[in-house]
């Protein structure tokens, strides 16, 4: 039971974005509708739907307009990843309640993954935050590769904080930082939250980490401990980015949802209506997901 004390977490769900568009599945509309469903009828309040990117590129995204006009209408906040002006015009022509921005902090990542150094992806971000928000929709934008970069190596923490004090001057509601790659460590993770929040004043912020090598669940809770209250995750475990080497590994919802409420800490999240999704998703893709909740089950057993 949790602590009525503690403050309760919001979930991000990532898996019908950050979790499918690396898959070798390529799932139909009707069945990414029906997983985002599975998702609000467990509870979650907002998910990540889509992504605005390249079809060519992210094959599985190409239908992004199709799903979110078949959404449900109900409780929850519905998400777009967008990563310039183009994705930003689609977005907006449909009913998305929230868009998120990304920036790669490192020009190497950045360059790979979007075209453009960090510094085009920041002026990005201050072009779009206000014509976002002139159209009625929330914005986020998630700093990727903040613990570490698949091509650079170690990402000092003051870089870090100087891309953050920026994207917070741009107005924008939410400031998510990432480990896209899945290289942090709670001690990691204490240090770049406090980095950050010393200089984006009050923009809320969230944490995006991956289990890439095994700590990611670790990584989480250290931000909970941090005073972070948003946390990504992704039923089953299923994800990871297209264009960050071997990674693999977003954390899974129903195990970050254990672990939280065996800690008190509320997440308002139906675990056994999760696990009965994620062992759905495993046959829609043809395998077992990551996670390990459906297999050991719930403790205590109900």
């Amino acid at each position: 039971m949790a602590d009525s004390h503690a403050p309760g977490v919001t979930i991000v769900e990532v898996s019908p974005r950050d979790g499918l568009q690396n898959d070798p599945a390529l799932l139909s509309t009707a069945t990414k509708i029906e997983l985002i469903d599975r998702c609000v009828s467990a509870g979650v309040r907002r998910i990540e739907v889509a992504s605005f990117v390249n079809p060519a590129r992210v094959p599985q995204m190409a239908d992004a307009e199709a799903v979110i006009a078949g959404l449900p209408q109900r409780a929850a906040s519905y998400i777009g990843l967008v990563l310039n002006a183009r994705g930003f015009q689609r977005a907006a022509a449909t009913d998305l309640n929230e868009i998120n921005l990304v920036v790669m902090v490192t020009d190497e990542f950045s360059q790979r993954n979007q075209g453009m150094p960090s510094r085009g992806a920041i002026d990005t971000v201050a072009q779009v935050v206000p014509r976002a928000q002139a159209a009625g929709l929330a914005t986020s934008v998630t700093m990727s590769a903040s613990f570490g970069c698949p091509y650079t190596g170690e990402v000092p923490v003051e870089r870090v904080a100087d891309i953050a004090a920026e994207l917070a001057a741009t107005g924008v509601g939410e400031i998510a930082i990432a480990d896209t790659i899945g290289v942090a460590v709670p001690r990691d993770v204490h240090r770049r939250v406090a980095a950050v929040r010393d200089v984006v004043g009050t923009v809320p912020l969230r944490v995006h980490v991956h289990n890439t090598r095994n700590t990611g669940y670790a990584s989480a809770l250290a931000a909970y401990e941090a005073g972070v209250t948003v946390l990504d995750s992704s039923l089953g475990g299923i994800g990871g980015c297209p264009f960050a080497p071997n990674a693999t590994g977003n954390i899974a919802t129903e195990d970050l949802v254990f672990a939280l409420e065996r800690s008190g800490v509320d997440t308002g999240l139906d675990l056994d209506a999760l696990c009965r999704s994620a062992e759905w998703l495993g046959g829609q893709l043809g395998r077992p997901v990551p996670s390990l909740l459906p297999k050991a089950g719930p403790f205590p057993a109900r």
